[in-house]
């Protein structure tokens, strides 16, 4: 029997939980300074939860503004690799819990901000996990979610969308900006700001950190060397295989 998505995840991500900490990539960017400035700002220095930690850049980052961080992830090693990081980093008030985003083992109202980093393209019910974020959030709380978009032109989304998934086999999809704003509203949340900036994804770094098959490699490249102009030009897809994607911010109030 093939592996469902869940298993998929756990299969993708525990193997390579130290190669996401040293991911140049994950550890670093604009979006990680514009969030961090955002929670400053709002003074909100309670508990904060970290939705499909990964290997807990964004907890690290907000970890110095929070009273209490919890990092949730399906991946035990994952987990496991972010406990010892925050020992490192002296957070001591940083608590790791698995579980699912769609249904998280929290009371309602529990946290003052709820966040997510390049997370939920792999949540296989997006809707019922901004329903759960919705949820374990204060009236009031914030919600910072930080993704790869989606391409409002069909062309360029259907190229992306099939690089992601040749890449990685538990991608879902990443949402445009006009996908997130109707999520966003249907679950509940209000005074939503978007920001973006480009990501430049280095070719070999980004399949290696997926440990991809050579076959599909190759199917990737093949579809890069074949994309039309407009693809090869939206994407800033390069000789070697690189290209840019486009990194979303948005922050809402419960």
């Amino acid at each position: 029997m093939k592996p469902g998505h869940s298993e998929t995840i756990q299969a993708q991500f525990d193997a390579q939980a130290q190669a996401y900490l040293q991911s140049a990539v994950h550890a670093a960017g604009p979006d990680l300074r514009h969030a961090r400035e955002l929670v400053a700002a709002c003074a909100m220095k309670g508990e904060l939860l970290d939705a499909g930690c990964g290997a807990g850049h964004l907890s690290f980052t907000l970890a110095p503004l929070a009273a209490r961080v919890t990092a949730l992830d399906p991946s035990p090693n994952m987990l496991a690799t972010v406990a010892e990081a925050a020992v490192q980093r002296g957070y001591a008030h940083l608590r790791t819990v698995q579980a699912q985003s769609e249904s998280m083992p929290f009371n309602d109202g529990h946290f003052d901000i709820v966040a997510s980093r390049y997370s939920a393209h792999h949540w296989r019910d997006l809707p019922a996990a901004l329903k759960e974020m919705r949820r374990v959030l204060k009236p009031g709380g914030r919600m910072l979610m930080i993704d790869i978009e989606g391409c409002e032109d069909a062309l360029v989304d259907t190229h992306l969308q099939t690089m992601e998934v040749l890449r990685d086999r538990s991608h879902v999809r990443d949402r445009s900006p006009s996908e997130w704003q109707r999520l966003l509203r249907q679950a509940g949340f209000t005074d939503i700001e978007h920001r973006n900036w480009p990501t430049r994804l280095e070719f070999n770094s980004w399949v290696e950190r997926m440990r991809t098959s050579d076959e599909r490699v190759a199917m990737l490249r093949t579809l890069q060397r074949e994309a039309p102009e407009e693809v090869r030009k939206a994407l800033a897809i390069e000789s070697d295989g690189s290209f840019t994607a486009t990194t979303g911010l948005w922050w809402a109030r419960a």
